[in-house]
């Protein structure tokens, strides 16, 4: 079928044609990979890729810590142990180098200005923060929790089965925890008589 466009005379390709050219370009860019070793190449590309991005840094395997899954990271530090990159790692067996959105910027985890160093509380019904010092902090969750599982504990239900729980209390879990943390964190959860345990990634 042939169309004019502009005074120049095109042919317009048959769905059936298109399809046809189409594979024979498919197995021709096969055909034409066929003996070629691609490994100089990429190990050039990872070398350039070494010495323009981390030239001179040490880097170091890990394990991202904003969820569960357990997806590597290589964590690039300098001659005075400041992070200055961090991408996958294509070794890694779970991820294979691909990192989601959290992964991929865990580099402000160590370079953030807007990152808290100190602790905050703001009294009920105030309308301003005040740095308190981590003991303090602990100390006043402590005797929250305390306060309303004393309130809320429910020793044995109404057909006086004992079942040892707190009602006045719930617990939505962090996708910042690795799997250890969650592990201990929902086993103290429980250990209170906590039977609203959910996690933020579900919600």
């Amino acid at each position: 079928m042939n169309g004019k466009k502009g005074g120049v005379s095109m042919k317009v390709l048959t769905r059936r044609e298109f399809l046809r050219f189409s594979g024979i370009a498919a197995a021709g860019l096969t055909l034409g990979q066929l003996g070629f070793d691609l490994t100089p190449a990429q190990l050039y590309a990872a070398e350039l890729r070494t010495e323009l991005r981390i030239k001179g840094a040490k880097e170091t395997p890990t394990i991202c810590c904003f969820c569960s899954v357990g997806c590597g990271i290589l964590v690039a530090t300098d001659k005075k142990g400041k992070v200055i990159n961090a991408e996958g790692d294509p070794d890694h067996p779970i991820s294979e180098g691909s990192l989601c959105a959290k992964g991929a910027a865990s580099y402000q985890i160590a370079n953030n200005e807007d990152r808290l160093k100190k602790v905050r509380y703001r009294a009920p019904y105030s309308d301003k923060w005040k740095e308190v010092s981590w003991d303090w902090a602990m100390n006043k969750i402590a005797a929250n929790i305390k306060k309303s599982r004393d309130k809320s504990f429910v020793e044995k239900n109404s057909d006086g089965m004992v079942v040892n729980r707190t009602d006045g209390i719930a617990s939505v879990g962090s996708a910042a925890m690795d799997n250890e943390e969650c592990w201990l964190y929902q086993k103290f959860l429980r250990s209170l008589g906590l039977v609203y345990i959910e996690h933020q990634a579900r919600i």
